[in-house]
Formats: C-alpha cells, structure tokens, sequence
C-alpha cells in the first residue's frame, strides 16, 4: 500500500499536469537543440549559444523538468511493482531503497548540469 509517507502528499492529478508541463518544456529544448545541431555547428557558436543567460535558464529548466519527469514515472513503476505482493516480505525495503538511490541520482544529476552550465 502506498503511504502518505512515499508518496510525499501528491495527487494523481498533480503528477499528472507536472508530467505534461515537463513534456512541453523538454520538447521545446530538444527541437532547439535540434535546430542548432542542423545548422552549421562549431564550437564558437556553440559555446557563445550557451553563453547567453536565457540558454542556461533554458538548460536548468530542461535538466529540472527532465528530473521531475523521471522522478514521477519512477515512482509510478517502483510504487506498482516493488511491492510486498510482487516480492514477499523485503518488498517495501527494497522499493524504499530504489526510491532513495533514484532521488539521490537525479540530485546529483541536476547538480552536476547546474556546475558544468553556469562555470
């Protein structure tokens, strides 16, 4: 079952309009990343795109919307699936475990983009 206490107070209408807006902000980023990659690319105008503030505005939103995103279909599959029904009495450690090490990435993931964008 799941608890207040892992499923942080959220509703399935709140993760299901962060899922969208996430969606539409990282397909705004990717088809701008696409059209710069189609263009003629070197590494002058592609450090002076990223350069720029509002690009590394762009990438923060993009790497938090992308960690949001996969937070939210993470927990959806660990809640559903690593459960004491699905794997006997270890079920919630092991689901507890996944939740805490998958947090703990996309954390270090969002801080390790936020060092390489803004140095």
């Amino acid at each position: 079952m799941v608890t207040s206490v892992t499923s942080f107070s959220r509703t399935g209408l709140s993760d299901w309009l962060i899922q969208r807006v996430t969606s539409l902000v990282l397909l705004a980023y990717f088809i701008l990343i696409a059209y710069q990659l189609l263009g003629s690319v070197d590494y002058t105008s592609w450090r002076a795109l990223f350069d720029q503030t509002w690009m590394k505005v762009f990438t923060l939103m993009a790497a938090l919307s992308l960690a949001a995103h996969s937070w939210i279909g993470l927990w959806s599959v660990f809640t559903d699936y690593l459960t004491e029904r699905m794997l006997g009495p270890k079920g919630n450690a092991i689901r507890l475990a996944c939740q805490l090490g998958a947090s703990l990435s996309l954390v270090g993931y969002v801080i390790w983009i936020i060092v390489v964008v803004w140095s």
